[in-house]
């Protein structure tokens, strides 16, 4: 729990810092924007292979490696000469913030059965909220009296209290797991949940395949409301498509694929993963337009900007525990669809108050968004995790954590070539109703989840 925080309260500080940055550092916008850029293609691409490391050497291990290696990048920030270091450096702490994320979920299903995961899903939920409500706010007080390099210096010395303990602890989730049988809902299935996994190669070709195609498809993303729908966007998604394709089939054909194909081959964890991206593209996209709506049109300044969308966050925080006890009494599916509806129609509200609305409107609509998006992480987190079993756990992380990683990726350029049609007043209703559109459709999604 406490990396997927570190990782979410990182996020939100270097939102904060990155204008004084470019400021001390004579950095060009596009410098700047390569300390995101940079950092999501290596995290996004690296996922699934860290996931199937942890499976393979253990998850605390990859934990307590990839928390020290994040606390060194973030020491190394702190202290960089130049925008280039911080950009190399950033990359850096995505390849390790990629090792430790997985790790966080695969610990979590090596120490609950599966249908007690959900309270402590719903904590670590919770707590993400809790580091993106205080991240701007701490990220403000940090940069404007002590500058820019103690928002990363802030984390060195939590991440190694978290990771010292986690190398401490003996590492008991691949012994834990093999308790746990794998399931075989047919023949083919059963073959594969019975090849030993310590025993099976590591396919390196086609997590090499998987990463480069996550790469291209993040890199196209993010680059799209920069370059438009051009031939620069169009081949970076055409390469993505065709590695894509390539891995797949690669992976049909391999005795030890990086992917088990019961993992994948399960319909409630294909549709949970489709609901994740879902949810989270039409959050984070509807944050992009907020921020340029509160700031360029309503005239607020960034803290005031911050608390007028502060309910989102704090309802994240509460809605997750609540979603872990519907999910139990209810079921994940319609717990799950009626979350993501709850999420399209605060959106829905958003797109209506449009650039006339004011800020108790904004706030309430966000406060909808952030319990139905805290609701749906929790529920669809679940599904993708006990569906697994505790041999492959780290793979079913390693996706969860590429779902939520792409969707927001994919929501900020659906939101800025739409808003690039026309001017700001104009295209942020239709914007916001796209978006909304996105969630129903995690919604819809949501129906094919399990009904226990």
């Amino acid at each position: 729990m406490g990396g997927a925080v570190l990782v979410a309260l990182d996020g939100t500080l270097l939102t904060v810092a990155q204008p004084t940055l470019q400021r001390d550092l004579d950095a060009s916008f596009a410098q700047v924007q390569w300390t995101s850029t940079g950092y999501l293609i290596a995290v996004a691409s690296l996922l699934v292979l860290a996931g199937r490391l942890g499976d393979r050497y253990g998850h605390r291990r990859l934990f307590a490696l990839g928390t020290l290696g994040f606390a060194a990048a973030s020491a190394g920030i702190g202290l960089a000469p130049g925008i280039g270091w911080v950009v190399g450096l950033r990359v850096a702490q995505g390849v390790f913030g990629a090792l430790l994320q997985p790790a966080t979920l695969g610990m979590l299903r090596a120490a609950y059965p599966p249908d007690r995961l959900g309270t402590p899903l719903a904590l670590r939920t919770s707590a993400i909220g809790a580091a993106a409500a205080a991240g701007p706010l701490i990220g403000g007080v940090l940069v404007t009296h002590l500058g820019w390099r103690s928002v990363f210096l802030l984390t060195v010395v939590p991440a190694v209290a978290i990771a010292v303990p986690a190398l401490l602890v003996r590492d008991a989730e691949r012994l834990a797991g093999e308790q746990e049988p794998r399931p075989a809902p047919d023949p083919k299935a059963r073959a594969d949940a019975d090849r030993p996994a310590a025993a099976a190669a590591l396919d390196l070709p086609g997590a090499a395949l998987l990463a480069a195609c996550l790469a291209c498809l993040v890199h196209a993303l993010v680059t799209l409301p920069e370059t438009g729908p051009g031939a620069t966007s169009l081949l970076g998604l055409l390469a993505a498509c065709g590695l894509g394709a390539v891995f797949v089939r690669r992976e049909r054909r391999v005795p030890a694929p990086l992917v088990p194909p019961h993992v994948l081959r399960s319909a409630a964890v294909r549709a949970a993963l489709g609901t994740l991206v879902a949810a989270s593209a039409s959050l984070l996209g509807t944050l992009f337009v907020c921020t340029y709506l509160l700031q360029d049109v309503l005239r607020l300044d960034p803290l005031a900007t911050g608390l007028t969308v502060l309910p989102l966050a704090v309802m994240m925080v509460l809605a997750a525990p609540l979603a872990a006890h519907l999910a139990r009494r209810r079921g994940p599916r319609w717990t799950t669809a009626g979350a993501a509806l709850l999420l399209a129609l605060g959106v829905l509200l958003l797109a209506g108050a449009g650039v006339s609305g004011g800020r108790t409107a904004i706030a309430g609509a966000s406060a909808l968004v952030g319990a139905g998006f805290g609701a749906v992480m929790v529920t669809a987190t679940t599904v993708v995790v006990r569906h697994a079993p505790k041999a492959d756990a780290g793979v079913a992380g390693g996706l969860q954590q590429t779902a939520m990683n792409v969707g927001p990726v994919l929501g900020v350029a659906l939101a800025t070539t739409l808003l690039a049609q026309a001017p700001f007043t104009q295209s942020a209703g239709p914007a916001l109703t796209a978006l909304a559109t996105l969630a129903a459709t995690g919604a819809c999604l949501a129906t094919r989840l399990p009904r226990t």
